[in-house]
């Protein structure tokens, strides 16, 4: 899928990095292993895809969250890095998986 680059930076290319940099590195207001429950009946869970050379979500992390909630259903792709969603057949792989939950 190609988007164009006005699109992904229309508020200007400084306000977008400061916005990345700050969810990537500032201080949150909560801790994600606070986080409720979405689905307290087993209704459906929340699936979190990680290519295991991600350099900008680190895999440890998202491993760790996953093994601390068990309503996340964790899928890590092996060798893949941040823009794995973008490779051939990647995008119906995932939506098989999200179909299959439900």
């Amino acid at each position: 899928m190609w988007i164009p680059q006005g699109q992904v930076r229309q508020q200007g290319e400084f306000e977008t990095v400061y916005r990345d940099m700050n969810v990537g590195f500032g201080t949150w207001e909560f801790s994600p292993l606070a986080l409720e429950n979405p689905f307290p009946n087993s209704e459906a869970s929340v699936h979190v895809w990680q290519g295991d050379e991600d350099r900008m979500a680190p895999v440890l992390l998202q491993r760790y969250i996953a093994e601390q909630l068990p309503w996340i259903r964790y899928h890590e792709i092996p060798g893949a890095g941040h823009l794995f969603p973008h490779a051939d057949g990647m995008c119906e792989t995932i939506v098989k998986a999200l179909l299959a939950d439900g």
